[in-house]
């Protein structure tokens, strides 16, 4: 299971280090509104997909809350099928859907999880519900 800070699911971006630093940044300056992730992780962590209005913890390498985020939507699709309108949203900076599919492989692909054009991946939409500096344990994350 994912960790859980005040009752909320944690969202840990990308790897631990300079990754998460700046996913997390982009996050905080509004820039990244969406986050892919590997439907098959979910099985092996006992998850449940997010749902619309669902509220996660954003966190940094130490679990500890850097700001809340708001599901605003949840698909699930072939990793071929994802629309540049959700890879933009990723606010990574990619220039076309080609770049980011090439980008996300590689990612994956470091990470010991290859992916094919049939591989399942959750397009997670969200917006920024509040932000605080980070090394916050706890907080009012219902705000």
């Amino acid at each position: 299971m994912w960790p859980r800070i005040g009752g909320l699911r944690t969202l840990a971006l990308g790897t631990p280090g300079e990754l998460r630093v700046n996913l997390n940044t982009l996050v905080l300056a509004g820039v990244k509104t969406a986050t892919a992730g590997l439907l098959g992780e979910y099985a092996e962590e006992g998850e449940e997909l997010e749902h619309v209005g669902e509220r996660l913890a954003l966190v940094d390498d130490q679990d500890m809350l850097v700001g809340v985020v708001e599901v605003t939507g949840v698909e699930v699709t072939r990793f071929a099928e994802v629309p540049w309108d959700f890879a933009r949203s990723e606010g990574e900076g990619d220039r076309s859907i080609e770049e980011w599919r090439a980008g996300h492989s590689a990612y994956w692909a470091r990470v010991g999880t290859p992916v094919t054009d049939d591989t399942q991946i959750v397009c997670v939409r969200f917006r920024l519900v509040s932000a605080g500096d980070g090394g916050i344990p706890s907080g009012d994350l219902g705000t």
